[in-house]
């Protein structure tokens, strides 16, 4: 019973919420501050406390305590509970100059100081803290088609009715914003401000003096209008505008040492994706490469081209590179990505040769490379897998618009021997009966010649190169009774290797690329099958 008790007490404090005060924050609305006029002090517990907890008798020495009003609030974020405790206390101070907010000490835990400046009356508020920009960039000094970082801090502390943030202005440089804005907070002298901030990458296009003249904000807000005397104002519209300040940074020239396509980075790698769980690939077969090329504080504009040499025996086709820019922890990211299909044409052993993009690095002043080592691949012939399919002994030609002279006459052609055959075999079999199954297989006449035919006629006029591949295979395939791969089709004459190869030329090609129809069907028809071992004559079969 004991260990009951306790295992369910012990059970019970872990389940329970904990919540303990670990912060305490204060801030105000405004600073500067005109005697007589009230601000608003908020402080913020992060537990659920008393009213009494806050002694607000600090204040009385330098301050006129207006009414104090106190909320609670809990949230639940993925079974996460937090609790909050809000004091908002309506003051005015009682003298000009510069007035400390004590620390407030609630439970062990204090705020921080506020150091308030009080102006007298009939003196203007510098109203142009209410909105000011700051700047940063990540160099004083940069290269020729280098990457600057460019940041802009919106702040408010004020609401925003309306606002245009707008980029500085250049001359010889590119610019560019790069990810989406920022929108958050922070505290300068106790009091909040809403923060709007925005990148921008400056790439510039000569050596020299580069003069940015700074981003600039202009727009409305809404400001408070008190009543002098009172405790309650009103909000008005007013027009805003703020600009950062200029700057010059120095643009060197492309050092004379430098080898290679120009490109500054603070760091720049090349990666490679590899079908890693295949150690032999098949003459025909295509592989699949990417390569990617990644470089920090780098514009995706910059990042060169990458030259992939192939040795005779292996075909590329490669698809059109992609290119992009983004910001991952505070720095920019851009990447470079091709992918190629390497299809083999004969077997053997091939090395795809080392792969280095160099590079410069403005912070050691040298230039450097970014490797990816050479690979050793081994190709073997294709595997031909036999079938149950029985060897076709005719087929029908497709009627189409531009092939139905000629399919019309081997029709009628295949459709006269079939006749004969058959009668001739009906008059056989009237004197020496045979099985079933030899009669089944004179009898029955295969239409899946005629099919193929169709699949791939359709395919070139959907102008599906991958479908038409297929479909040629599937119909060489059921013509000669066994499966065959793209090399052993092309290997039956000079004409389907010409077309075959146009047509996997064009599936893998960057731009679109009609079908050339007429010549992979004349390719097609053109091919003369030759006797097989055991299609022996009717006659002969019949007497031994």
């Amino acid at each position: 019973m004991v260990i009951r008790t306790f295992f369910s007490l012990l059970l019970f404090i872990i389940a329970a919420p904990v919540f303990a005060l670990s912060q305490v924050q204060a801030t105000i609305d405004r600073n500067p501050i005109v005697t007589g006029e009230y601000f608003v002090l908020d402080i913020i517990a992060d537990d659920d406390l008393n009213a009494g907890a806050l002694d607000t008798s600090v204040l009385l020495d330098d301050f006129i305590v207006g009414r104090t009003s106190v909320g609670r609030s809990t949230k639940m974020v993925n079974f996460d509970t937090t609790k909050e405790t809000r004091w908002q206390v309506l003051l005015s101070p009682k003298s000009a100059g510069n007035v400390t907010i004590p620390a407030f000490n609630i439970k062990g835990i204090s705020s921080n100081p506020i150091t308030l400046k009080v102006i007298p009356q009939g003196s203007p508020a510098d109203e142009v803290q209410n909105v000011f920009i700051k700047i940063n960039n990540n160099a004083s000094e940069a290269y020729v088609g280098q990457l600057i970082t460019y940041k802009v801090k919106l702040y408010l502390a004020v609401e925003l009715q309306r606002g245009v943030l707008s980029a500085p202005v250049i001359e010889g440089a590119q610019i560019k914003q790069i990810g989406e804005d920022k929108d958050g907070s922070e505290i300068i002298d106790g009091r909040r401000f809403r923060v709007i901030e925005r990148t921008y990458g400056i790439i510039a296009d000569l050596p020299g003096e580069l003069v940015i003249n700074g981003a600039s904000f202009s727009g409305d807000v809404l400001v408070e209008a008190p009543r002098r005397g009172g405790m309650f104002g009103f909000n008005e519209s007013r027009p805003m505008q703020t600009e950062a300040e200029r700057e010059v940074i120095q643009i060197n020239p492309t050092p004379p040492s430098y080898q290679g396509k120009w490109l500054v980075s603070d760091i720049a790698v090349l990666k490679e994706t590899w079908p890693d769980d295949i150690s032999e690939f098949e003459v025909g077969s295509p592989i699949t490469r990417t390569i990617s090329l990644i470089a920090s504080n780098t514009d995706d504009t910059s990042l060169p081209d990458i030259d992939i040499p192939l040795a005779d025996g292996l075909k590329a086709y490669p698809e059109k590179p992609l290119r992009q820019t983004f910001v991952r922890d505070n720095q920019v990211v851009s990447q470079y990505s091709i992918t190629t299909a390497i299809v083999p044409t004969k077997p053997g052993t091939y090395t795809l040769p080392e792969i280095n993009v160099p590079w410069w690095n403005p912070h050691l002043k040298k230039q450097q490379f970014a490797t990816l080592p050479a690979r050793t691949i081994n190709v073997v012939g294709s595997t031909t897998a036999t079938t149950d399919i029985p060897p076709a002994d005719t087929f029908s030609a497709v009627q189409d618009s531009g092939y139905w002279p000629l399919l019309s006459a081997v029709l009628a052609v295949l459709w006269l021997i079939t006749l004969v055959l058959w009668r001739k075999a009906a008059s056989i079999n009237r004197t020496l009966p045979q099985s079933n199954q030899d009669n089944k297989n004179l009898k029955t006449p295969r239409k899946t010649a005629t099919t193929g035919l169709n699949a791939i006629i359709h395919a070139c006029d959907r102008n599906d190169s991958s479908a038409a591949i297929i479909a040629v295979q599937a119909y060489f395939s059921e013509r000669l009774g066994k499966l065959m791969t793209l090399t052993q089709i092309s290997g039956l004459s000079e004409q389907l290797a010409f077309a075959m190869n146009k047509l996997q030329a064009d599936k893998y090609s960057n731009k679109p690329q009609a079908i050339d129809k007429k010549s992979l069907m004349d390719a097609i028809l053109a091919y003369q099958q030759p006797p097989l071992d055991n299609k022996k004559s009717i006659i002969a079969e019949l007497n031994p």
